[in-house]
């Protein structure tokens, strides 16, 4: 956000939100346009319009049209840039916080690193690229994520998720039973073999080799130790104790299904990312008896309260804020922009 604090200063230097630059003394030239000013933060065209053509190539990407996905974004513009409002509101709340998202972001970059088995940020963008990717547009994309995450958890979903006291607890519990039976869960163990760096094809070849090595009676462990890269399904732990068999992906839970404890899967791809076989280490069918679980309880009453607390969070942020919509994007932007609190004025 360096650039835009920087244009922003020079917005005010200059006192206008047409920002010009004299190229001669009779000559002037228009660098760019904001939208709106945030705070000392500004939106300008060019990242609204770069915004949006990230949006449109992505829906080509996914084989949309690009003439039908550019009708549709050129006319939710107004949304888009309240969006933009929105996250820059929640930048800044983030430098309030002294939250250290880069060394998020690093973590979260070694963590790809180790999963798909490459020893340097440099041939981890080369993978990037191999797949069309830019890496400072994925890191920048990631920070952003993780910025409004981290805001996000402290600002809102912390605060709901203590602020339930034991007789709310219990009276949620007794008027929603039905949430809280016991589902069917397993516990497994993962042997990841990844395509990054590497032959497809060998790699496939390798995990049929090994399964057959561990149909025969090798040990899993060890044989996940000496050949395993950071396992997908598992989140790079190697091991998952009673995971929810109705929240696994298909991909995952149908060659789980027809298993005994102690069984193991047959090789499967995990989308582009590799070769996965599964151990079943334990299985606990589902009982419709009702079983009280304080986290689960305040999960549950989280996830009720948080649509709600997360808007009014955003509603405080913006009238919090100093912002400036300019003339022209003015009736686009604000009725989706302040929507809310108007929902709020006409219901009081």
């Amino acid at each position: 956000m360096f650039s835009i604090r920087k244009l922003s200063i020079f917005i005010l230097l200059v006192g206008s939100l047409g920002v010009v630059v004299n190229a001669q003394e009779t000559e002037a030239k228009v660098v760019d346009e904001v939208v709106a000013q945030v705070n000392d933060g500004v939106i300008t065209l060019s990242r609204v319009k770069r915004e949006m053509k990230d949006i449109v190539d992505a829906g080509v990407a996914a084989g949309k049209k690009r003439d039908e996905v550019q009708k549709e974004m050129d006319e939710k513009q107004g949304e888009l840039i309240a969006n933009l409002i929105n996250e820059e509101l929640v930048v800044q709340r983030a430098k309030e916080m002294n939250l250290d998202i880069d060394s998020a972001v690093k973590q979260r970059m070694l963590d790809m690193m180790k999963q798909y088995n490459l020893k340097t940020i440099e041939q981890l963008n080369a993978e990037m690229e191999k797949g069309g990717v830019n890496p400072e547009d994925f890191k920048n994309n990631m920070r952003k994520q993780l910025t409004r995450e981290r805001v996000i958890q402290q600002e809102v979903q912390s605060k709901v998720y203590w602020s339930f006291n034991g007789k709310e607890l219990k009276d949620y519990y007794d008027a929603h039973r039905d949430k809280f039976t016991k589902p069917e869960t397993v516990s497994i163990s993962e042997l990841f073999l990844g395509f990054a760096g590497r032959d497809e094809a060998a790699v496939r070849a390798k995990a049929a080799e090994l399964y057959t090595v561990l149909k025969a009676g090798a040990d899993f462990d060890k044989i996940v130790k000496e050949n395993g890269d950071a396992g997908v399904v598992t989140e790079g732990k190697g091991k998952a104790e009673k995971l929810r068999v109705s929240e696994l992906n298909p991909i995952v839970a149908k060659p789980l299904s027809a298993l005994k404890v102690g069984e193991i899967t047959a090789p499967f791809q995990a989308e582009q990312l590799g070769m996965v076989i599964l151990r079943l280490d334990g299985r606990e069918a589902a009982s419709n008896e009702s079983v009280f679980e304080e986290t689960a309880v305040r999960m549950a009453m989280l996830s009720d309260k948080f649509p709600e607390e997360q808007k009014k969070f955003f509603a405080k942020l913006r009238a919090d804020a100093y912002i400036k919509i300019s003339d022209a994007y003015r009736p686009l932007v604000s009725p989706v922009l302040f929507a809310d609190e108007r929902k709020g004025k006409a219901n009081e």
